[in-house]
């Protein structure tokens, strides 16, 4: 068996590298290869470009990037369709995998997709042209199969391998002791995105928010998990001119610096997720370009976009995690809510019970379903 697979940025990558625990589980001797992140890789898949080729957030910075993704997809579709693999798998960036699925699917190649692209929050239309280009629907969330069923599509809800992997039972204290840091007093984990344009939005406010609150709750200490080497400079810049607070840049380790905090203040995306299934209380923010902003703002039809809160179910009225988008997200602002959860255990604790029930639900061993889904539509 030979499976071909495209995973579009750092959860991809983890999600392909279940995904390919569990598949091997079930065909010994199978061989992967694609475009693969660093685990994908560990996980035996021969990487023929690497995943950051794909890692890029915001309809406007997409732009700019369109005419290299489009040879990409072009030289990726040529290959695969003359390798014929036994599957093609797509594992999220849906923009640029449903279209290749939909050239492999006309080509005879099953095609399966992994995380739903969000068709609850908008565009709901494209389920049709979703349903042309995939053979199987992987889903993440429980809610997300019964949208393509109606349409006569095939999906399976899988849960997140996340949840399977991630321990929200580990204590701050033990997590500090692990850096050699004092066990006692406040921290706050500051982690301003994964991507260069979400550091350049937010590096700025989330140290100034950092500034603000290091000035009303003495002995306060923020940890900073740096995504990739070359963006330290970056954030350096940034606390540079926001002295004062006790500040501890950290080499990634995000998981890490999520557990030593009482309170984390995050960009919106992936890692809110993670935060969740670490049992972390959160702050969520985020600021795009304002072509970005201004498209989404008439596109999402959805009160809240941070999955926290979107996963909670929670009432439009009564966010579980405080959202601040675009002018929302000044560093009084951020300081006032970081500052909220900090001074109030009832109010994290809040959180956290909400969190809870959530990571129960996602936890299904999600690399073996998924597997099993795939199996079971090969026939094999």
């Amino acid at each position: 068996m030979r499976f071909a697979l495209v995973a579009g940025e750092a959860s991809g990558d983890i999600l392909g590298a279940a995904l390919i625990r569990g598949l091997r589980a079930r065909f010994p001797g199978a061989s992967f290869y694609g475009v693969a992140g660093p685990r994908m890789r560990a996980e035996g898949c021969e990487a023929i470009e690497s995943i950051e080729a794909l890692s890029v957030m915001g309809l406007a910075e997409v732009l700019r990037h369109l005419p290299r993704l489009l040879k990409l997809r072009r030289d990726l579709a040529a290959r695969f369709a003359n390798d014929k693999p036994d599957a093609f798998i797509g594992i999220d960036a849906p923009d640029f995998n449903l279209g290749l699925e939909k050239i492999l699917r006309g080509q005879g190649i099953r095609t399966v997709h992994v995380v739903s692209p969000t068709i609850w929050a908008w565009r709901a239309s494209r389920v049709h042209g979703i349903a042309r280009a995939v053979d199987l629907m992987l889903c993440l969330y429980p809610f997300e199969p019964a949208l393509y069923e109606k349409c006569g599509m095939r999906a399976a809800y899988i849960g997140h391998p996340l949840a399977d992997e991630l321990d929200d039972t580990v204590a701050p204290a033990e997590a500090r002791r692990e850096l050699g840091w004092p066990e006692q007093g406040q921290v706050v984990a500051v982690l301003p995105g994964s991507r260069g344009t979400e550091l350049r939005h937010l590096s700025e406010p989330f140290a100034a928010a950092a500034a603000w609150l290091h000035e009303r709750i003495p002995g306060l200490r923020f940890v900073v998990p740096v995504a990739r080497p070359d963006f330290k400079p970056l954030f350096e810049q940034a606390i540079a001119r926001y002295p004062g607070p006790g500040w501890q840049l950290l080499d990634g380790q995000s998981r890490l610096a999520m557990q030593t905090a009482d309170v984390v203040l995050l960009a919106s995306g992936t890692a809110t997720l993670e935060c969740l299934l670490l049992g972390r209380p959160m702050v969520v923010a985020y600021k795009a370009s304002a072509l970005t902003a201004w498209l989404a703002r008439r596109l999402v039809k959805i009160p809240f976009v941070s999955l926290p809160n979107i996963l909670c179910e929670a009432p439009a009225d009564r966010p579980v995690v405080p959202e601040l988008l675009q002018r929302d997200m000044t560093p009084e602002r951020l300081g006032q809510e970081v500052g909220m959860l900090l001074r109030y255990g009832a109010l994290r604790e809040l959180q956290v019970e909400r969190f809870s029930t959530v990571h129960r639900e996602l936890r299904r061993d999600a690399g073996a379903l998924a597997a099993a889904a795939i199996q079971s539509l090969l026939g094999r």
